[in-house]
C-alpha cells in the first residue's frame, strides 16, 4: 500500500511587511525554496511530476498561476507543471494534502508542495478591490454586511472569556518562545536565506510583555480586545515540501523526515470564521484512531491569539506542547506559505525533539480548517 512521506522541508525567512523580502519577487521567492530542495536531497528536479502551491492573492505579482512562475525562475526543466491552490490561510496545507493525496493514488511517484505570499507586493485585500466575491445572497443567508475576520476573533474571545490581559499574555509568550528558539538554532535547518536580503525571521520583538501590548489601539471594537500585537503579522515568505512515497524515496536513496498521517478539512461558521480548528483536530483523531494525548507536538495557527487559546480550551491539549517555538503573532503568516511553514518547522521540531506524532491545523477565510497529523520516520 502506497503511503506519502516528506524527505525535506524548507522555508525562507519570515519577511515583515515592507521588509527585507519585499523586493523580491513572487515567482523567485518560490524559486528559491524549489531550488533549495534538489541541492539539499540530491534529487534531479526532472522527476517531480507536479508542483502544487499555495497562494492567497493570486493577482498582480501573483497572478497567471505563480506556483508555475516558480517552476520556471527555479530553472527546472519546462516539463515540470505547477499548479497553484486556494484554500485562504491553509493553501499550502492543502497543497501538501492534494499532492499527498496524488502521491498515494499513484498519480504522482514524486511531487512538491509549498506556496508564497508577497504581503507587501500584493496587499492583504487587493483580490477583492475591484469586485463583490460573496453575493448578495451568502451574506443575506447569513444576515451580515460583510465576513471579517477580526470581529471573528473578537466573537470568540468573548465565547470563551478571554480577556485582553490573557491575550497579550499568550502573544508576549510567542515572541518569547521564538526568540529562544531562534537563539538555539532551532530554525537553522528549515530556513535557507535569501542572499542579499534575509538570513533570518524579521518579526521577533525580544522583551515583549503584555504591558507593552496594553497601549495598542483595538481597530475591531472601540472596547475590544484584539489589536495588531495579540494578531499575526502581515509577512512575506515562501516554504516547500518534497513528498514521494516510502518505496520511491528508497528508491532514490532519501530518507524521509515524517509520513503524512491523516489529513482532514472541515467547515464551519464562516460570520465567526476562525474556530475550525477545533472540529478539524476532533475529525483528524477520530480518522487517525489516536488520542490529544497521544500527541507530542502541535503547530495551531496564531492568526489571532484566541484561535489557540479557545483551540486548547476545547480539545485539552496540554497548552505547553502547543507552538514550542512561537506562531505566527511573533514569527509572521505569509498567507499562501504559512501551512508550508507552519509544516516545517513541526517535523523539524519532531526529529530534533524525537516526537513521534505532531499535528497541524489552521483557520481559514470562509470558516474553513485543514488539519494534518504526522508521523516521524
Amino acid at each position: 500500500m502506497r503511503d506519502a512521506v516528506i524527505v525535506d522541508a524548507v522555508r525562507t525567512p519570515i519577511g515583515k511587511r515592507n521588509g527585507s523580502l519585499a523586493g523580491v519577487h513572487p515567482a523567485d521567492l518560490s524559486a528559491h525554496v524549489l531550488k533549495a530542495l534538489p541541492e539539499r536531497t540530491g534529487i534531479d528536479p526532472g522527476l517531480v511530476d507536479d508542483v502544487v502551491w499555495g497562494c492567497v492573492g493570486q493577482v498582480g505579482d501573483q497572478a497567471n498561476n505563480i506556483g508555475r512562475s516558480g517552476v520556471l525562475a527555479a530553472g527546472w526543466p519546462v516539463s515540470v507543471p505547477a499548479t497553484t491552490v486556494d484554500r485562504q490561510c491553509g493553501s499550502s496545507q492543502q497543497a501538501l494534502h492534494f499532492a499527498a493525496a496524488g502521491v498515494i493514488a499513484g498519480h504522482y511517484d514524486v511531487a512538491v508542495a509549498g506556496g508564497v505570499e508577497s504581503m507587501s507586493r500584493v496587499p492583504m485585500g487587493t483580490s477583492r478591490q475591484s469586485g463583490f466575491p460573496f453575493g448578495q445572497t451568502v451574506l443575506d443567508r447569513f444576515a451580515v454586511d460583510t465576513f471579517n475576520q477580526g470581529l471573528g476573533a473578537e466573537m470568540i474571545a468573548a465565547q470563551w472569556d478571554l480577556s485582553r490581559r490573557r491575550l497579550d499574555e499568550y502573544a508576549a509568550r510567542s515572541h518569547e518562545k521564538a526568540a529562544q528558539a531562534a537563539k538555539s538554532g532551532a530554525f537553522d535547518s528549515q530556513i535557507v536565506p535569501v542572499p542579499g536580503a534575509a538570513s533570518a525571521d524579521e518579526g521577533i520583538r525580544i522583551g515583549t510583555t503584555a504591558d507593552t501590548l496594553a497601549s495598542l489601539k483595538t481597530p475591531f471594537r472601540a472596547d475590544g480586545v484584539i489589536h495588531a500585537g495579540n494578531a499575526s503579522q502581515i509577512s512575506d515568505g515562501a516554504g516547500a515540501l518534497l513528498v514521494t512515497t516510502s518505496e520511491h524515496a528508497r528508491k532514490l536513496g532519501l530518507k524521509p523526515i515524517a509520513r503524512i498521517h491523516t489529513a482532514v478539512t472541515v467547515g464551519d461558521d464562516p460570520v465567526i470564521m476562525l474556530t475550525g480548528p477545533i472540529p478539524a483536530t476532533a475529525k483528524v483523531l477520530e480518522r487517525s484512531g489516536l488520542a490529544i494525548a497521544g500527541i507530542g507536538a502541535f503547530e495551531v495557527n496564531e492568526a489571532f491569539a484566541p484561535i489557540p487559546l479557545a483551540w486548547i480550551a476545547e480539545t485539552g491539549a496540554d497548552p505547553a506542547l502547543v507552538n514550542p517555538a512561537g506562531g505566527a503573532i511573533a514569527l509572521g503568516h505569509p498567507l499562501g506559505a504559512s501551512g508550508a511553514v507552519l509544516t516545517a518547522r513541526l517535523i523539524n521540531h519532531m526529529r530534533d525533539n524525537d516526537i513521534r506524532y505532531g499535528l497541524q491545523t489552521m483557520c481559514e477565510g470562509g470558516g474553513m480548517a485543514n488539519a494534518t497529523i504526522f508521523e516521524l520516520l
